[in-house]
């Protein structure tokens, strides 16, 4: 599959055209290099990584140098895709002085085009100092993972009146600070419509509806790797939980029965 390479300019466009835009997780370079050659438009190495890789019951506890260590292996598989690496939680929140210092450590570490971060209002300043120090930001509003202990749940987000024209306001701030694009996660499809709309830069859509500009997904969730993990939003295109379960109870009871390796798969 011949494909040009995405660039914000290029993503910018599709939101323009009123062409979808498709990106998912990735933490690995094998992986990596399968969304890539798919063709799929943006790959987020994601915080998430905490939760699906590491065992966590937060993205709390991952650290900078556990996102260095995955982001430099996706990028090795990436050929197209624009990649976008989730800054962990503490790396920014503190001041804009640490955020762009960690910024620029997570970039220059893995040649990585851009980062995101999550938060509204209260991020203005640093986002826009994040953009005035040459590093591309991609916004995430809505639930917010990282601030989980605070919203007390992963229920949806902004249901009610006041809570609707606040992420309204959110979303036109993080535009106006520069953000290149946003992630909207698990909140009403009529409100992620309306934002989509709203604004002139693309807003990715988690669990948040058909009317943004583009969908989000971990690829975990797609493959269908946790069979206890069914939330709302979360379509699984394969069930590779029973897949590998199977081949690897082929595989022992192959070795059991000594059946391999077989003659041709000996040297």
């Amino acid at each position: 599959m011949s494909l040009s390479k995405k660039t914000i300019k290029s993503l910018f466009q599709m939101k323009q055209d009123g062409q979808p835009i498709s990106m998912l997780t990735a933490y690995d370079y094998t992986i990596a290099g399968i969304i890539d050659r798919a063709g799929i438009d943006m790959i987020l190495v994601g915080d998430s990584l905490s939760n699906v890789f590491q065992g966590n019951d937060t993205t709390l506890p991952v650290s900078l140098e556990e996102m260095i260590y995955h982001t430099k292996a996706v990028m090795k598989g990436v050929k197209q895709a624009f990649v976008v690496v989730d800054m962990p939680f503490g790396s920014y929140q503190v001041n804009e002085t640490e955020a762009i210092k960690n910024a620029i450590t997570l970039l220059k570490a893995t040649n990585a085009p851009a980062v995101k971060l999550e938060g509204g209002q209260t991020m203005v300043n640093t986002i826009t100092k994040l953009v005035q120090s040459g590093i591309p930001v991609m916004g995430h509003l809505g639930l917010t993972p990282q601030s989980i202990h605070q919203l007390g749940s992963y229920e949806v987000q902004a249901t009610l009146p006041s809570a609707r024209e606040t992420l309204i306001a959110d979303a036109q701030a993080l535009e106006k600070a520069g953000c290149f694009a946003i992630v909207l996660e698990k909140i009403p499809a009529d409100l992620a419509t309306s934002i989509s709309k709203l604004l002139t830069i693309p807003v990715i859509g988690i669990g948040a509806g058909n009317g943004c500009d583009g969908q989000v997904m971990v690829i975990n969730d797609l493959l269908g790797l946790d069979a206890s993990f069914k939330p709302k939003f979360v379509r699984k295109y394969l069930n590779l939980n029973v897949a590998i379960s199977e081949a690897i109870q082929l595989y022992k009871a192959d070795v059991t029965n000594k059946h391999f390796p077989s003659a041709e798969e000996s040297y």
